[in-house]
């Protein structure tokens, strides 16, 4: 690898929040991942078998959160979304055949529906065990797979509570090998948002990397000599790399990011909120409430709320047009950084959330295949890599500390940290300290007796608490409602187990409702916060 002087490595976060509600027949939030698994991962998966197929290795980096994994395994879950594409798929064959004669629409309609189809198939041939088809793509080394946290608290305002960071990576780590059965070399951390130090507790749950974003490394301790095209190594041997600015302004840009192009699908249009209620019963869950169908008959066409209809054809043209001009580019940005001092090959390394792949940029998947095959197959520089396959073959990096950061919005802490947010991290802190205590007092208990089941369920709880996601439905506006919510029960279910733990007066019946409730990490051990802190 020494000789070849430039590489790229491409590092997809797929995750999502824990919902499960057994207690309601459908459940509203619980649309985020059926649309995610119709309209990501199985492309994704899809995608990655077909550069399977002709040889290609080492083509990404999938991180998959452990809640998201745990959902994925989930028989009631897997039911539902079996369930919801039935539903979908009678909905997409009666649009078809409403719109049969219409020039406009009728052959996007049809596309839906023969989309829907495939997807139905692709399930069912794999028997909705999406983490078999994954653990195979890892086996066979196209798809380089890590993980998250536990819940994908964000870390840097759990700073106070080091035992709940501790747990977070530990179960994260201990979750991924369930699920796999080796370990995760990386992880990324939750909303990328590191604080110096935290690399201690990366390495004691055994990863080898993480990813900062750019001005973590830009502004690290010493400064760094390659800015973010070399990842640092930490004085505990831990690799950190950094995300290349300009890969992400590529896709990320309002103004020169590649889905906002005229003529991609407009994902707002929905005919979830344009046709009668009446003609989308039964597909709505109430027969009420608007939400997104999936069938988007639009193309972006301009800011003019008078929109163009999609073309699927041509949208995939563009999308080619849009992998040339991406490699183009990064390969000018490569030649011109080329010329090094230290012997390191340089790396950039393109950061995406996955879900943006099919689900908000519907023609993403068609940009990220067309990326890698020309990038492997034309052999162009910079080579693609994964994270282990680039520090298998580095000598020597730069030992320095990257400096506090996250990809949120103004780079720090304030997105999840605002008016809106800033009651529940008294809160969450408050309780990290009583799980802390509760573990010392009764974590001799037997994990099956009464006590033993309490205390590793309240643990689940304040994990669930924390997740960052909820602060982020808040602060965005979006499911705030539904946010709020969560932090409050789950910290209410904790207080109540913490209480009876504490006064010996357990409720076996309302226990194993809360099991049944959140039915998550059965590996989950509540010694990790009894555990000595590092410091």
């Amino acid at each position: 690898m020494e000789s070849q002087r430039s590489f790229s490595a491409i590092v997809l976060h797929a995750h999502l929040p824990y919902v499960r509600h057994p207690e309601h027949r459908r459940f509203n939030e619980e649309l985020w991942l059926f649309e995610a698994i119709t309209e990501t991962y199985l492309p994704l998966i899809s995608m990655l078998e077909r550069l399977a197929e002709d040889g290609l290795r080492h083509c990404l980096t999938l991180s998959l959160s452990p809640t998201l994994l745990t959902m994925l395994e989930d028989p009631l879950l897997k039911a539902r979304y079996q369930e919801h594409l039935q539903r979908l798929g009678a909905l997409a064959r009666e649009e078809s055949r409403r719109l049969r004669k219409e020039a406009g629409f009728g052959p996007v309609a049809h596309f839906y529906r023969e989309r829907i189809e495939a997807i139905r198939k692709q399930w069912e041939a794999h028997n909705g065990d999406l983490i078999s088809a994954f653990s195979t793509l890892r086996a066979q080394g196209v798809a380089e797979l890590i993980t998250s946290a536990a819940t994908h608290a964000y870390l840097p305002l759990l700073r106070a509570d080091p035992a709940s960071i501790r747990a977070q990576l530990q179960l994260g780590a201990l979750t991924f090998r369930r699920f796999f059965g080796v370990p995760a070399e990386g992880v990324w951390l939750p909303e990328c948002g590191y604080f110096p130090g935290l690399e201690d507790e990366i390495a004691r749950a055994g990863f080898r990397y993480f990813f900062v974003d750019s001005h973590g490394i830009e502004q690290a301790t010493p400064r760094p000599r390659d800015g973010v095209t070399a990842p640092l190594v930490c004085e505990n041997g831990v690799a950190v790399f950094g995300r290349d600015p300009l890969s992400s302004r590529l896709v990320w840009s309002r103004e020169e990011g590649y889905p906002g192009d005229p003529l991609y699908r407009d994902f707002y249009r929905d005919i979830g909120f344009e046709r009668p209620l009446d003609a989308l019963h039964p597909f709505l869950l109430d027969g009420q409430s608007r939400i997104h169908t999936g069938l988007k008959y639009h193309r972006i066409t301009g800011p003019a709320d008078d929109k163009l209809p999609y073309q699927p054809e041509i949208a995939a043209r563009r999308a080619e047009l849009h992998a040339e001009d991406f490699l183009a580019r990064i390969a000018h940005a490569a030649r011109e950084g080329k010329a090094r001092g230290d012997g390191s090959p340089s790396i950039r390394v393109s950061l995406y959330d996955a879900e943006l792949f099919g689900h908000w940029w519907f023609e993403g998947p068609l940009w990220l295949e067309a990326v890698i095959r020309r990038q492997m197959l034309e052999r162009k520089e910079p080579a693609l890599v994964t994270p282990s396959v680039y520090l298998q073959g580095v000598r020597r990096l730069q030992c320095a500390t990257p400096a506090a950061s996250s990809w949120g919005d103004g780079g720090y802490n304030a997105f999840w940290l605002n008016p809106d947010t800033d009651w529940m991290y008294p809160l969450l802190h408050q309780a990290g300290r009583q799980m802390q205590t509760l573990a010392k007092r009764f974590g001799q208990e037997k994990p099956d007796s009464l006590a033993g089941r309490a205390l590793r369920q309240a643990g689940r709880s304040l994990l669930l608490a924390q997740a960052s996601d909820w602060a982020f439905l808040q602060r965005t506006g979006t499911a705030g409602s539904y946010a709020d919510r969560q932090v409050r029960a789950h910290l209410q279910r904790f207080d109540y187990l913490r209480a009876c733990l504490e006064d010996q007066a357990l409720d076996e019946r309302r226990l194993q409702a809360l099991e049944t409730m959140d039915h998550i990490f059965p590996e989950f051990d509540p010694a990790i916060f009894a555990e000595p802190s590092l410091a």
